[in-house]
């Protein structure tokens, strides 16, 4: 754990917080008799550090931007992809501690996988040393991906521009209905469709239930030649 804490530039005083943060669900189930805490709660609460901080600083910085573009540009910076690539600039991956099968099956270089732990680290971070410690650790990320944001890069908020289109058309109507869901519970994978009136336009898949939704929205769009 030194190593890492080197790699992040930040020490805890409470190492057992880093550890938790470091833990996957499957080492856990693993080693029972330990009655080691897992990262799953530690994930539910770096989500909501991780988004007023991404909030705070793109309002106070972004004056430019009306409150839908704020809305994509967080979304782009909060998302799955994004986590995954900034768990992947502090080597994340290799730290976090997975049962033997789970490590096999390449687990550590699963992105869900990692960027639950991203946010883990996040609220460890929080939990340990404060708000502004969490934060300057978000924003060392962020910021730099603010600044090299370009509009070929932005987000794609598919279910958004689907709703506008759709919209042009009084009377119509989108709804997404979650159609399969497999998979462990650490690693699920969802299906969606998404419904005009009655009609289905499209169908799409990923590791949660907003994934598989951006997905079905994607592919109505392209079927409908956006």
């Amino acid at each position: 754990m030194g190593e890492f804490e080197k790699i992040i530039n930040y020490t805890f005083k409470n190492k057992s917080l880093l550890k938790e943060a470091l833990t996957h669900s499957s080492y856990a189930n693993e080693h029972k008799k330990q009655q080691l805490k897992y990262n799953e709660r530690l994930e539910f609460l770096g989500d909501a550090v991780l988004s007023i901080s991404v909030s705070d600083y793109i309002f106070k910085n972004c004056p430019q931007l009306p409150e839908g573009d704020l809305t994509k540009l967080r979304a782009s910076l909060v998302c799955e992809k994004s986590l995954f690539l900034f768990a992947q600039k502090i080597d994340l991956g290799r730290f976090i501690l997975l049962s033997n099968g789970e490590r096999r099956g390449g687990g550590a270089e699963r992105p869900s996988i990692i960027s639950d732990a991203f946010e883990a680290v996040i609220a460890a971070i929080y939990l340990d040393g404060g708000m502004e410690e969490a934060r300057k650790f978000v924003l060392s990320f962020v910021v730099p991906e603010i600044k090299n944001h370009s509009t070929e890069k932005a987000f794609k908020d598919y279910k958004t521009k689907l709703q506008e289109i759709i919209q042009r058309n009084p009377g119509e109507k989108l709804n997404y209905i979650l159609v399969d869901e497999s998979g462990p519970d650490h690693n699920k994978h969802f299906v969606v469709e998404v419904h005009l009136n009655s009609n289905i336009i499209g169908k799409g898949g990923g590791k949660s239930k907003k994934e598989a939704e951006q997905q079905a929205a994607r592919e109505a769009l392209e079927l409908m030649g956006y």
